[in-house]
Protein backbone atom coordinates (compact mmCIF):
# COMPACT_ATOMS: atom_id res chain seq x y z
CA UNK A 1 0.00 0.00 0.00
CA UNK A 2 1.73 3.41 -1.14
CA UNK A 3 1.96 6.28 1.97
CA UNK A 4 0.41 8.59 -0.78
CA UNK A 5 2.86 11.46 -2.37
CA UNK A 6 4.94 14.30 -1.21
CA UNK A 7 6.44 17.18 -2.06
CA UNK A 8 9.58 18.40 -0.03
CA UNK A 9 10.76 21.83 -0.26
CA UNK A 10 13.86 23.87 0.67
CA UNK A 11 15.25 20.40 -0.17
CA UNK A 12 18.81 19.86 -0.08
CA UNK A 13 21.25 16.89 -0.85
CA UNK A 14 21.02 15.48 2.64
CA UNK A 15 17.43 15.74 3.34
CA UNK A 16 16.74 13.81 -0.22
CA UNK A 17 19.26 10.83 1.09
CA UNK A 18 17.71 10.83 4.83
CA UNK A 19 14.09 10.76 3.38
CA UNK A 20 15.00 7.80 0.42
CA UNK A 21 16.83 5.66 3.34
CA UNK A 22 14.53 6.54 6.04
CA UNK A 23 11.58 5.18 3.78
CA UNK A 24 13.41 2.05 3.01
CA UNK A 25 13.81 1.60 6.79
CA UNK A 26 10.31 1.88 7.66
CA UNK A 27 8.98 -0.14 4.78
CA UNK A 28 6.95 3.20 3.77
CA UNK A 29 5.93 3.53 -0.06
CA UNK A 30 6.25 7.24 -0.76
CA UNK A 31 6.08 9.06 -3.82
CA UNK A 32 9.14 11.91 -3.21
CA UNK A 33 9.72 14.94 -5.71
CA UNK A 34 12.27 17.09 -3.85
CA UNK A 35 12.37 20.87 -4.51
CA UNK A 36 15.27 23.17 -3.78
CA UNK A 37 13.17 26.21 -3.75
CA UNK A 38 11.57 27.65 -0.24
CA UNK A 39 7.69 27.22 -0.10
CA UNK A 40 6.00 30.49 -0.09
CA UNK A 41 3.49 32.00 -2.83
CA UNK A 42 5.74 32.23 -5.80
CA UNK A 43 6.50 28.91 -5.60
CA UNK A 44 3.29 26.94 -3.87
CA UNK A 45 2.31 25.65 -7.41
CA UNK A 46 5.05 23.12 -7.27
CA UNK A 47 3.04 21.71 -4.69
CA UNK A 48 -0.30 20.70 -7.48
CA UNK A 49 -1.01 16.90 -7.03
CA UNK A 50 0.38 16.08 -4.47
CA UNK A 51 -1.03 14.95 -1.16
CA UNK A 52 1.13 16.20 1.18
CA UNK A 53 3.85 19.02 1.39
CA UNK A 54 6.73 19.17 3.41
CA UNK A 55 8.33 22.23 5.01
CA UNK A 56 11.63 23.53 6.98
CA UNK A 57 12.40 26.03 9.46
CA UNK A 58 12.37 29.23 6.58
CA UNK A 59 9.72 28.10 4.21
CA UNK A 60 6.59 30.93 4.34
CA UNK A 61 3.47 28.67 5.01
CA UNK A 62 1.01 31.78 5.28
CA UNK A 63 -2.45 32.34 4.76
CA UNK A 64 -1.97 32.68 1.26
CA UNK A 65 0.15 29.41 0.86
CA UNK A 66 -2.45 27.08 3.12
CA UNK A 67 -5.65 28.53 0.98
CA UNK A 68 -3.91 27.66 -2.06
CA UNK A 69 -2.23 24.46 -0.85
CA UNK A 70 -5.96 23.59 0.55
CA UNK A 71 -7.77 24.67 -2.79
CA UNK A 72 -5.02 22.11 -4.26
CA UNK A 73 -6.77 19.55 -2.31
CA UNK A 74 -3.63 19.05 -0.09
CA UNK A 75 -5.05 18.25 3.65
CA UNK A 76 -1.50 17.95 5.21
CA UNK A 77 1.34 20.41 6.08
CA UNK A 78 4.45 18.11 7.88
CA UNK A 79 7.45 20.08 9.19
CA UNK A 80 10.82 18.74 9.56
CA UNK A 81 11.73 20.74 12.15
CA UNK A 82 10.22 21.66 16.05
CA UNK A 83 9.25 25.21 15.28
CA UNK A 84 6.08 26.16 13.58
CA UNK A 85 6.20 30.36 13.85
CA UNK A 86 6.52 30.03 9.84
CA UNK A 87 3.04 28.74 9.32
CA UNK A 88 -0.37 29.97 9.68
CA UNK A 89 -1.45 27.72 12.59
CA UNK A 90 -5.02 29.76 12.66
CA UNK A 91 -5.42 30.05 8.89
CA UNK A 92 -4.54 26.02 8.44
CA UNK A 93 -7.46 25.41 11.43
CA UNK A 94 -10.17 27.14 9.50
CA UNK A 95 -9.55 24.96 6.36
CA UNK A 96 -8.79 21.47 8.18
CA UNK A 97 -5.58 21.15 6.88
CA UNK A 98 -3.46 18.88 9.36
CA UNK A 99 0.00 20.59 10.44
CA UNK A 100 2.80 18.13 11.99
CA UNK A 101 6.06 18.76 13.63
CA UNK A 102 9.03 16.89 14.80
CA UNK A 103 9.30 17.86 18.40
CA UNK A 104 11.58 16.27 19.71
CA UNK A 105 15.03 15.35 17.49
CA UNK A 106 17.84 14.63 19.09
CA UNK A 107 17.98 17.57 21.66
CA UNK A 108 21.40 16.62 22.57
CA UNK A 109 23.18 17.95 19.25
CA UNK A 110 21.71 21.35 19.86
CA UNK A 111 23.06 21.13 23.41
CA UNK A 112 26.25 20.05 22.48
CA UNK A 113 26.22 22.64 20.06
CA UNK A 114 25.23 25.49 22.39
CA UNK A 115 27.86 24.80 24.81
CA UNK A 116 30.74 24.16 21.45
CA UNK A 117 29.86 28.03 20.55
CA UNK A 118 30.84 28.76 24.47
CA UNK A 119 33.91 27.12 23.94
CA UNK A 120 35.03 28.18 21.17
CA UNK A 121 34.60 31.70 22.09
CA UNK A 122 35.82 31.23 25.64
CA UNK A 123 39.44 29.87 23.86
CA UNK A 124 38.82 31.92 20.92
CA UNK A 125 39.25 28.48 18.90
CA UNK A 126 39.07 30.24 15.52
CA UNK A 127 41.04 32.63 15.82
CA UNK A 128 44.32 30.16 17.57
CA UNK A 129 43.14 28.09 14.04
CA UNK A 130 44.05 30.42 11.64
CA UNK A 131 47.13 31.34 13.61
CA UNK A 132 48.67 28.31 13.73
CA UNK A 133 47.92 27.55 10.39
CA UNK A 134 50.39 30.79 9.32
CA UNK A 135 52.89 29.59 11.47
CA UNK A 136 51.94 32.32 14.79
CA UNK A 137 52.01 30.17 17.59
CA UNK A 138 52.25 33.09 19.99
CA UNK A 139 49.23 32.79 22.84
CA UNK A 140 48.81 36.55 22.49
CA UNK A 141 44.91 37.68 22.28
CA UNK A 142 44.51 33.51 23.39
CA UNK A 143 43.58 34.27 27.31
CA UNK A 144 40.31 32.64 27.91
CA UNK A 145 38.72 31.72 31.38
CA UNK A 146 37.50 28.64 33.37
CA UNK A 147 33.98 26.82 33.08
CA UNK A 148 34.48 25.85 36.50
CA UNK A 149 31.79 28.27 38.74
CA UNK A 150 30.93 30.37 36.20
CA UNK A 151 27.25 31.62 36.88
CA UNK A 152 25.31 30.44 33.10
CA UNK A 153 21.80 31.48 32.80
CA UNK A 154 19.38 29.08 30.99
CA UNK A 155 16.45 31.30 29.31
CA UNK A 156 13.89 28.20 28.41
CA UNK A 157 14.33 24.93 30.53
CA UNK A 158 12.40 22.50 27.64
CA UNK A 159 14.44 19.46 26.70
CA UNK A 160 17.14 21.77 24.68
CA UNK A 161 17.90 23.78 27.68
CA UNK A 162 17.35 20.94 30.25
CA UNK A 163 20.02 19.18 28.40
CA UNK A 164 22.07 22.11 27.95
CA UNK A 165 22.05 22.73 31.67
CA UNK A 166 22.88 19.80 32.76
CA UNK A 167 25.77 19.36 30.41
CA UNK A 168 27.24 22.75 31.79
CA UNK A 169 25.73 21.55 35.73
CA UNK A 170 27.45 18.24 35.56
CA UNK A 171 30.06 18.34 33.27
CA UNK A 172 31.84 21.58 33.95
CA UNK A 173 30.61 21.96 37.24
CA UNK A 174 29.10 25.83 36.77
CA UNK A 175 26.80 27.49 38.88
CA UNK A 176 23.81 27.09 36.68
CA UNK A 177 20.29 29.37 36.88
CA UNK A 178 17.40 28.90 34.66
CA UNK A 179 14.30 30.71 34.13
CA UNK A 180 11.32 29.34 32.33
CA UNK A 181 6.99 29.37 32.98
CA UNK A 182 7.01 26.20 33.88
CA UNK A 183 9.65 24.27 35.82
CA UNK A 184 11.60 21.30 35.63
CA UNK A 185 11.68 19.25 38.82
CA UNK A 186 14.49 17.11 37.42
CA UNK A 187 16.20 20.04 36.86
CA UNK A 188 15.48 21.46 40.43
CA UNK A 189 16.54 17.77 41.82
CA UNK A 190 20.02 18.50 39.82
CA UNK A 191 20.52 21.42 42.33
CA UNK A 192 19.69 24.09 39.31
CA UNK A 193 17.48 27.22 40.94
CA UNK A 194 15.00 29.15 38.88
CA UNK A 195 15.50 32.92 39.15
CA UNK A 196 13.56 36.08 37.96
CA UNK A 197 14.63 36.74 34.29
CA UNK A 198 15.50 40.40 36.18
CA UNK A 199 18.18 38.47 38.22
CA UNK A 200 19.15 36.21 35.58
CA UNK A 201 20.37 38.84 33.27
CA UNK A 202 22.44 40.84 36.58
CA UNK A 203 24.25 37.98 37.65
CA UNK A 204 25.24 35.39 34.91
CA UNK A 205 28.61 35.40 33.02
CA UNK A 206 26.85 33.43 30.61
CA UNK A 207 23.40 33.03 28.81
CA UNK A 208 22.47 30.88 26.93
CA UNK A 209 18.44 30.94 25.23
CA UNK A 210 16.36 27.64 24.51
CA UNK A 211 12.79 29.69 24.16
CA UNK A 212 10.17 29.68 21.49
CA UNK A 213 9.87 32.39 19.81
CA UNK A 214 6.53 33.76 21.09
CA UNK A 215 5.00 37.36 21.36
CA UNK A 216 6.22 36.83 25.09
CA UNK A 217 9.99 36.23 24.42
CA UNK A 218 10.50 38.04 20.85
CA UNK A 219 13.54 40.29 21.57
CA UNK A 220 13.80 39.19 25.10
CA UNK A 221 17.68 40.07 24.55
CA UNK A 222 17.12 43.90 23.86
CA UNK A 223 18.79 47.44 25.03
CA UNK A 224 17.18 47.16 28.46
CA UNK A 225 17.73 43.60 29.20
CA UNK A 226 21.83 44.11 27.97
CA UNK A 227 21.85 47.43 30.35
CA UNK A 228 21.33 45.09 33.13
CA UNK A 229 23.81 42.20 32.70
CA UNK A 230 27.48 41.69 33.77
CA UNK A 231 29.67 43.53 31.35
CA UNK A 232 31.67 41.13 29.45
CA UNK A 233 28.58 38.84 29.39
CA UNK A 234 28.26 35.69 26.64
CA UNK A 235 25.31 35.31 25.15
CA UNK A 236 24.83 31.74 23.10
CA UNK A 237 21.58 31.59 20.73
CA UNK A 238 20.78 28.46 18.90
CA UNK A 239 17.29 28.75 19.28
CA UNK A 240 15.54 31.32 17.25
CA UNK A 241 16.91 34.71 16.09
CA UNK A 242 13.93 36.78 16.61
CA UNK A 243 14.98 36.53 20.49
CA UNK A 244 17.62 38.73 20.23
CA UNK A 245 17.10 42.63 18.60
CA UNK A 246 20.13 42.70 16.79
CA UNK A 247 20.88 46.16 16.80
CA UNK A 248 20.89 46.03 20.48
CA UNK A 249 23.37 43.89 20.53
CA UNK A 250 25.38 45.16 18.47
CA UNK A 251 25.67 47.70 20.33
CA UNK A 252 26.25 46.13 23.45
CA UNK A 253 29.41 44.41 21.66
CA UNK A 254 30.47 47.82 20.71
CA UNK A 255 30.18 49.22 23.96
CA UNK A 256 31.55 46.07 25.49
CA UNK A 257 28.34 44.94 27.90
CA UNK A 258 28.72 42.28 25.54
CA UNK A 259 32.15 40.70 25.62
CA UNK A 260 30.75 37.67 23.16
CA UNK A 261 28.36 36.45 21.08
CA UNK A 262 27.58 32.35 19.80
CA UNK A 263 24.95 32.99 17.08
CA UNK A 264 23.07 29.63 15.12
CA UNK A 265 20.06 31.76 14.19
CA UNK A 266 19.19 35.55 12.60
CA UNK A 267 15.96 36.90 12.99
CA UNK A 268 16.28 37.87 9.06
CA UNK A 269 18.07 34.16 8.37
CA UNK A 270 15.43 33.28 5.48
CA UNK A 271 17.93 34.39 2.33
CA UNK A 272 20.89 33.41 3.59
CA UNK A 273 21.52 29.85 6.08
CA UNK A 274 21.94 27.06 4.14
CA UNK A 275 22.74 28.88 1.43
CA UNK A 276 26.15 29.13 -0.58
CA UNK A 277 26.69 32.87 -0.59
CA UNK A 278 30.60 33.02 -0.40
CA UNK A 279 30.37 34.60 -3.91
CA UNK A 280 27.44 36.24 -3.98
CA UNK A 281 28.33 38.45 -0.49
CA UNK A 282 25.50 39.46 2.04
CA UNK A 283 23.42 42.61 1.24
CA UNK A 284 22.05 42.75 4.93
CA UNK A 285 23.98 45.66 6.49
CA UNK A 286 23.00 44.41 9.97
CA UNK A 287 23.91 40.97 9.62
CA UNK A 288 27.13 41.41 7.86
CA UNK A 289 28.11 43.96 10.41
CA UNK A 290 27.52 41.97 13.18
CA UNK A 291 30.04 39.23 11.59
CA UNK A 292 33.03 41.57 11.72
CA UNK A 293 33.47 41.19 15.20
CA UNK A 294 36.67 38.82 16.43
CA UNK A 295 33.92 38.13 19.36
CA UNK A 296 31.20 36.80 17.47
CA UNK A 297 30.90 33.42 15.85
CA UNK A 298 27.50 32.96 13.49
CA UNK A 299 26.88 29.28 12.44
CA UNK A 300 24.98 28.43 9.49
CA UNK A 301 21.78 26.61 11.58
CA UNK A 302 23.53 23.83 12.19
CA UNK A 303 22.99 23.02 15.32
CA UNK A 304 20.71 20.00 14.65
CA UNK A 305 22.79 18.72 12.07
CA UNK A 306 24.16 15.23 13.61
CA UNK A 307 23.56 11.66 11.38
CA UNK A 308 21.36 10.53 14.37
CA UNK A 309 19.56 14.34 14.49
CA UNK A 310 18.77 13.63 10.12
CA UNK A 311 17.94 9.95 10.28
CA UNK A 312 15.19 11.05 13.64
CA UNK A 313 14.09 13.80 11.83
CA UNK A 314 13.03 11.63 8.42
CA UNK A 315 11.47 8.56 10.08
CA UNK A 316 9.69 10.84 12.13
CA UNK A 317 7.94 12.88 9.21
CA UNK A 318 7.52 9.82 7.74
CA UNK A 319 5.81 8.34 10.17
CA UNK A 320 3.29 11.56 10.36
CA UNK A 321 2.92 11.54 6.82
CA UNK A 322 1.80 8.10 6.50
CA UNK A 323 -0.38 8.03 10.01
CA UNK A 324 -2.41 10.91 8.29
CA UNK A 325 -2.38 9.12 4.97
CA UNK A 326 -4.04 5.97 6.31
CA UNK A 327 -6.27 8.29 8.22
CA UNK A 328 -4.96 7.32 11.69
CA UNK A 329 -3.43 11.19 12.30
CA UNK A 330 0.23 11.48 13.24
CA UNK A 331 1.22 9.38 15.81
CA UNK A 332 1.80 10.39 19.42
CA UNK A 333 5.85 11.72 20.00
CA UNK A 334 7.25 10.26 22.75
CA UNK A 335 10.03 12.00 25.14
CA UNK A 336 13.67 11.88 24.75
CA UNK A 337 16.00 11.29 28.12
Amino acid sequence: MTSGSMAVFSCKPYDKEFFEKAAADLDLKFRFEFFEPLLEKSTVRLAEGFDAVCVFVNDKVDADVISALSSYGIQLIVLRCAGFNNVDMEKAAELGVTVARVPAYSPHAVAEHAVALMLSLNRRIPQAWAKTRNGNFSLVGQLGFDMVGKRVGIIGTGLIGGITAQILKKGFRCDVVAFDVQRSAQLEGCGISYVSLDELFRTCDILSLHAPLLPSTQHIINAESIAKMKPGVMIINTSRGGLIHTQSLIDGLKNKQIGYAGLDVYCKEGPYMFEDLSHAGIDDDVFARLMTFPNVIVTAHQAFFTMEALTLISQTTLRNADGAHRGLGPPRQGELD
